[in-house]
């Protein structure tokens, strides 16, 4: 037994204990001159010329909020309410170039759906302006559906006179109020 234990103390002093490797040492860096001062540090980066999809001419936004995105998109004339003559539910051409480059954006986009509020100027009955609403924003939203978007994207929602644009009764006032209002809403 003895012989046993001075072999294996033997063994272990011999072998030893599994060491920790050394840290490898700092490299000497050059010393800084003017020029190198006023540099930006040079970094690596890796660039990849394999893509796992086509990307398209507008990134597709997700992060932004719904309503900065709305006010953003109409800003940039991306996405275009249609307007309507008095007591009209039919689109003009400017009414349909209005929703061929909402539907442009709209096709692109498709993780979004969109609502067309049907809006009147405050002439004629509330029933009437709500009954006038609707033909406004299921014309928009049949317009759309011919130009690419899909229909199971689109609600629409009258609200006639209820929600003007712009208050007062002016042909001004009236003519923002005769609209279809085209709003994003996430799918």
């Amino acid at each position: 037994m003895r012989k046993l234990s001075f072999v294996l103390l033997l063994a272990v002093l011999l072998i030893g204990c599994p060491r920790r490797p050394k840290p490898p040492e700092p490299q000497p860096q050059p010393p800084v001159t003017e020029t190198m001062a006023t540099q930006p540090p040079v970094t690596e980066t890796t660039v990849t010329t394999e893509t796992p999809f086509q990307q398209s001419e507008e990134p597709k936004v997700v992060d932004e909020d719904i309503e900065t995105l709305n006010e953003r998109l109409r800003r940039e004339g991306l996405i275009r309410d249609a307007f309507f003559g008095f007591d009209e539910a039919t689109l003009d051409a400017e009414a349909q170039a209005n929703l061929q480059q909402s539907a442009t954006w709209l096709r692109a986009n498709s993780q979004y759906s969109l609502l067309v509020q049907g809006h009147c100027d405050d002439r004629g009955t509330e029933q009437y302006n709500l009954a006038l609403g609707d033909r406004r924003a299921s014309t928009a939203a049949q317009f759309l559906e011919t130009l690419g978007v899909d229909r199971d994207r689109i609600r629409t929602v009258s609200y006639g006179e209820e929600r003007p644009f712009q208050e007062g009764s002016s042909e001004e006032a009236w003519k923002e109020n005769r609209r279809a209002h085209l709003v994003l809403v996430k799918r």
